[in-house]
């Protein structure tokens, strides 16, 4: 199987525009995240809406390619790369969110390495979470949890917990139950990011604004990877000084 490895970087964010020019420890962040990524998969490209991210990706010898500012998500945006660099080439897209500066090759192969199964169509990341995050991590919006059956596939995401731990105090939960965080990873085959890219929102995505649940709530199983490495995703100035932190903290 050959893999693509698509990194969606949009200019206008919210909550931190021009995010992925931000720079971290030297660097802009897209260029952490393209370094982590290149060499992993067959190919790796960034899909952005923007000229200066297009213009700062060539000049550190990256492959990018311009996509439509209407895009609803980054999958939609992945969708539309892979259409341009040719949609027969590539057997498996990975779609690696151009906020994860410290996304690591192991994970990476995780997520390859789910395709092993051929009836694996889409596939995704989760690190559990450890009685020393404590509680208030556990509880945190931004960080979905996902639930798992016992073949490693997704159940449910939530921004709320789940499950609720029935008859424990709170401060325990973590110690009798395992957690999992989601990691904004994905991977789809080829024709299953097609198919995905035409539905519409569900009612459950618009509820927990979580995209991935539209995609269960049409009938597509995720299989889920687990991870032990500890990722800093970047939404917003405060999450880029805390990065900032964690690659001296590395680096000692």
């Amino acid at each position: 199987m050959r893999f693509i490895g698509i990194i969606p970087a949009r200019y206008a964010s919210t909550r931190f525009p021009a995010k992925p020019l931000a720079m971290l420890g030297g660097m802009t962040v897209i260029e952490r995240v393209y370094r982590q990524v290149d060499g992993v998969f067959d190919d790796v490209v960034v899909a952005t809406d923007d000229e200066r991210i297009e213009e700062k990706v060539k000049s550190f010898g990256g492959k990018v390619v311009m996509t439509s500012t209407e895009h609803r998500s980054g999958t939609d945006r992945c969708y539309e790369a892979l259409t341009k660099v040719g949609d027969d080439r590539f057997d498996v897209v990975v779609n690696i969110q151009g906020d994860e500066p410290f996304i690591q090759k192991k994970q990476l192969l995780t997520m390859r390495e789910c395709f092993d199964d051929p009836s694996v169509d889409i596939a995704t990341l989760v690190k559990p979470f450890i009685p020393s995050d404590g509680y208030d991590a556990l509880e945190n919006v931004n960080s979905p949890k996902v639930v798992v059956n016992s073949n490693m596939e997704a159940m449910y995401f939530s921004r709320s917990i789940i499950p609720y731990f029935r008859g424990k105090d709170k401060d325990e939960w973590l110690k009798g139950h395992t957690y999992y965080k989601h990691i904004g990873l994905y991977a789809y085959r080829s024709d299953v990011l097609r198919r995905i890219t035409s539905l519409q929102p569900g009612k459950l995505e618009v509820v927990e604004s979580l995209e991935q649940l539209r995609w269960l709530e049409n009938g597509f199983k995720i299989k889920v990877g687990v991870s032990d490495i500890e990722t800093i995703g970047i939404d917003t100035p405060d999450d880029l000084m805390r990065a900032e932190q964690f690659l001296r903290s590395m680096n000692k």
